[in-house]
């Protein structure tokens, strides 16, 4: 066998492909030293009994007050959920849906949580063509076609209910509070609200809660009251999903989705189902990653992608240098052909999951990887790849003082979703279907192609990116973790995970990184601005075509040690804030 020193010269020269039995890989223990290390550039937050880590520091007081209370960290994270729906419209919501990854410490179990919107039962594959046979892109983004059945509230409500202990009275409460009491405009949301103006005051129902009534924007500090919202939360606190899927507020969704020219039946709602789904683990180094399957794409393609990666001596190749983000770039390659070509809903589709999360399979593939040069995405499998996804999710971690651990992930899809407000019950409603390949084979608006496994059906879960991650440290939970981001979700949540385990950096540190992303096609590895700029000709000299794009992510991430819980919102979002107690 080489020695280190060894391959580096033969790093230095041009090497058209390297054995993995030529590379020398030592196992990798994350550091954990004391509360706060000198050498550190960013610090965590720290607490001793719980945290909770979301994209707004309103949402992220609520949960903590719930663990003060005694509740869990189930509870806790159902508070964040419908808090978020009030202070943070754009992605936080009632009306979308999402994934949930829950550890129990007692029982020693992680359940994934599918409450992913689905497709109206009257949906077909066609739905968003038009009579030429060309996908329309407003039918799927900002019209009745465009929302899925909403997942989120039957989702809360089933986490609570088995994995809780307090009512839906008393998680529900401080959200309804906020919303009928009102709350001060925040810098994030006052650009957001009067950027997205187009998109949202088309819809008289929804300009009428976001913008004043003689058509002009909210500013910083002013008050922002949602009354029609905190009714439709009341019925969920007294009723349940009920109080949601039937009655007055599915009632008031069906007619505003209806006169939109939507096809949606208050049999559909009533008919929603929320999945538990067995999660997808993998091991690394010594660590397990336990995340979301499908129809979630994201925890298999972390693991696959790590599966390749635990072949190279990444903690010796260094942070962020040319030479260990040519790895991830190859393995990120791989992964999405991969991506597009198997993956969908498992309830209509056949997806190879323990094919692809398959060690052999990850040895094949690293082992394919020229250690000094790109390969170009032509020369990887082809597939086709699944259609875009909006940047405008949110992701919350929170973890309590019995070691339980909830890892959330939610969206309405595009920012403030489809833009239309149900009239009279406040709830913004999501445009999820454009996360289906709204014509198999051909590029979207975007240049990019869906697959005919993500095809639109009736009653079917649209693929998502989505990826809540809970790392495990000899069966306890140890980085908690997650991101919005559309398909730049999975590479994001990676690089968390490798920045703690593999360059024993904080969870802030790990936060605050520099970024990159490649998804196979278009042939484009993205990196964030702050990546060094010789790092940057270093990749270019491989072969990678480099492109400097906006920031990438909102990690809210936790990590839990013998030292303590730490924890670090990313710095990339306005707004957010990780707190304990």
């Amino acid at each position: 066998m080489r020695t280190f020193k060894t391959l580096f010269v033969a790093m230095s020269i041009a090497v058209p492909i390297i054995s993995l039995s030529t590379i020398l890989v030592t196992p990798v223990q994350a550091a954990e030293t004391s509360i706060y290390s000198h050498k550190a550039t960013a610090q965590p937050i720290w607490a001793k009994h719980g945290m909770v880590s979301s994209q707004e520091a309103l949402a992220t007081q609520a949960g903590v007050e719930i663990l003060k209370q005694g509740g869990n960290a189930v509870d806790a994270a159902v508070a964040v959920g419908f808090s978020l729906a009030v202070t943070l419209p754009r992605a936080g919501n009632i009306g979308g849906g999402g994934f949930m990854m829950v550890h129990i410490a007692d029982q020693n179990k992680t359940i994934a949580i599918d409450y992913r919107e689905m497709a109206p039962s009257k949906a077909h594959k066609d739905i968003f063509l038009n009579e030429q046979g060309d996908p329309v892109a407003a039918l799927s983004r900002e019209h009745g076609l465009a929302v899925g059945v909403p997942g989120t509230v039957m989702g809360m409500e089933l986490a609570l209910d088995k994995y809780g202990t307090m009512t839906m009275k008393q998680v529900t409460q401080a959200a309804i509070k906020m919303a009928k009491n009102g709350i001060d405009v925040t810098p994030d949301l006052s650009t957001s609200l009067t950027g997205l103006k187009r998109r949202i005051a088309q819809w008289p129902s929804s300009a009428e809660i976001f913008y004043k009534k003689d058509g002009s924007d909210y500013q910083v500090n002013d008050r922002l009251k949602q009354p029609e919202l905190a009714h439709s939360l009341s019925l969920i606190a007294q009723q349940g999903s009920k109080g949601f899927y039937e009655g007055e507020t599915a009632e008031k969704i069906i007619t505003a989705i209806q006169e939109a020219g939507g096809i949606m039946t208050l049999e559909d709602l009533k008919n929603y189902k929320v999945v538990e789904r067995q999660p997808v683990q993998g091991d690394y180094r010594g660590y397990q990653v336990v995340s979301m399957p499908p129809p979630s794409s994201g925890g298999v393609h972390i693991i696959e992608m790590l599966n390749m990666l635990e072949h190279f001596p990444i903690d010796k190749l260094g942070h962020n240098t040319a030479a260990t983000l040519h790895l991830m770039t190859e393995s990120m390659r791989r992964a999405y052909a991969d991506r597009s070509e198997y993956l969908g809903d498992p309830d209509f589709h056949t997806v190879p999951v323990q094919a692809l999360i398959n060690k052999d399979y990850a040895k094949k593939l690293a082992s394919q990887i020229a250690i000094n040069k790109a390969t170009p995405s032509s020369e990887v499998k082809p597939g086709n790849l699944a259609p875009y996804e909006s940047n405008q999710t949110t992701h919350y971690s929170v973890v309590d003082k019995w070691g339980n651990a909830v890892s959330n992930t939610y969206t309405l899809n595009f920012s403030y979703g489809s833009g239309l407000v149900a009239k009279g019950t406040g709830i913004l409603l999501n445009n999820e279907m454009d996360d289906f390949s709204a014509k198999p084979g051909t590029p979207n608006g975007y240049g990019l192609v869906g697959g005919d496994a993500n095809a639109v059906e009736g009653n079917k879960r649209p693929l998502s990116s989505m990826s809540p991650t809970i790392v495990m440290k000899d069966g306890k939970p140890f980085i908690v973790t997650g991101s919005p981001g559309g398909s730049r979700i999975i590479n994001t949540t990676m690089q968390i995970i490798m920045n703690v385990i593999d360059h024993d950096l904080n969870i802030a540190e790990a936060t605050a990184a520099p970024r990159i992303h490649h998804q196979w096609l278009p042939d484009i590895l993205r990196v964030e601005h702050s990546l060094n700029r010789d790092t940057i000709d270093l990749l270019r000299a491989k072969g990678h075509e480099v492109k400097v794009n906006n920031a990438m992510g909102s990690t809210q991430s936790i990590m839990v040690t013998e030292q303590g819980i730490f924890g670090a919102s990313d710095p990339r979002r306005a707004g957010s804030e990780t707190l304990g107690y």
